[in-house]
């Protein structure tokens, strides 16, 4: 029997790449997508799916999204947000979606895609870090702090249910249509001809440091493959770490998106980001200095060996393809 699949967020980094892999399974009939804005399921070629307008802060439409679904994938969140704007969107939405999935009476199964953020970033995770590490989170970078605290919401919610549910958890995402990386970068916004003469003369290209932090990146592609296999398998629910083969540096990301790399004692990061969270305020687009102060690299093995996922694109490969749309 066909699945029927509501899917929040499909038109964000990951939604759209999801919503393609998912019409392209053979097992999937049906597709909802919910999202604040309208969008033509036609104009992408899309057959399965359609539009609901909604907001996951309004817990009648996500009732109504998830009634007739097979399978609920979880997609909406703010990544780039105020703390106070992320907080009600990430929080009190995920946990309508959470909520409502349970009490829902036909779904089977729910598909969270979470994060690598989600362990934190402190100094006794393990390298590589595998899914059994606690997702403990780290306060003082909200994107982090959330995703834990969403994922806690998950296990307190869904506990006793009869849902199977898979929770994802992939390094950054990037691609053509995956440009927050990309768009994060502040000699990005400036106009056309001024970056243009920055990235022609080497010395005008802003420094971007780098401490020496390994770093792993996945194309959202890949990504969206593992939500469609998430959503058709009969593997083992759970967690699962995704990340694209091979890790890179920091320089290997200033050289792709038109920095000038400088090389900087890790112990540097580590002073500035406690400095960081000491302050009474912090930009949020700061708060994510704090993932360069240690290692986060994750094993994948579980996905390949269980949930059967395997990246087309090394970490390498889907920077490059992020590079090649600003360029």
């Amino acid at each position: 029997m066909a699945l029927s699949v509501a899917v929040t967020g499909p038109t964000g980094d990951i939604g759209i790449s999801a919503i393609e892999a998912l019409e392209d399974h053979p097992d999937v009939g049906r597709i909802v997508g919910m999202a604040r804005r309208p969008f033509d399921p036609a104009e992408r070629g899309w057959t399965k799916t359609t539009y609901r307008q909604g907001d996951i802060l309004d817990r009648d439409a996500v009732d109504a999204l998830v009634a007739d679904a097979d399978v609920v994938v979880h997609l909406a969140f703010i990544i780039m947000g105020s703390r106070d704007e992320s907080a009600r969107i990430n929080l009190a939405g995920t946990r309508n979606v959470f909520e409502a999935t349970v009490a829902a009476k036909r779904p089977r199964r729910l598909v969270y895609t979470s994060s690598v953020a989600a362990y934190g970033y402190h100094s006794d995770n393990p390298v590589p870090i595998t899914e059994d590490v606690p997702p403990r989170g780290s306060s003082e970078h909200y994107y982090s702090e959330q995703k834990a605290a969403c994922e806690a919401a998950l296990a307190e919610i869904t506990s006793g249910s009869s849902l199977e549910v898979f929770v994802l958890r992939p390094c950054i995402v990037v691609g053509p249509k995956a440009p927050a990386l990309a768009d994060a970068m502040p000699w990005n916004q400036l106009p056309g001809p001024v970056r243009r003469v920055t990235q022609a003369l080497p010395l005008l290209k802003p420094p971007f440091p780098d401490p020496g932090t390994p770093l792993q990146l996945v194309h959202h592609d890949d990504v969206a493959a593992a939500i469609a296999i998430a959503a058709t398998t009969n593997a083992p629910p759970g967690a699962y770490n995704i990340a694209g083969d091979g890790v890179l540096s920091m320089s290997d990301v200033a050289d792709a998106l038109g920095a000038r790399p400088v090389r900087v004692p890790r112990m540097a990061a580590v002073a500035t980001s406690e400095v960081m969270a000491r302050l009474p305020f912090v930009p949020s687009a700061l708060e994510w200095l704090h993932a360069g102060r240690t290692s986060v690299v994750m094993d994948t093995s579980k996905a390949r060996q269980q949930l059967g996922w395997t990246p087309r694109y090394t970490a390498a490969e889907a920077l490059s393809s992020l590079a090649a749309t600003i360029h």
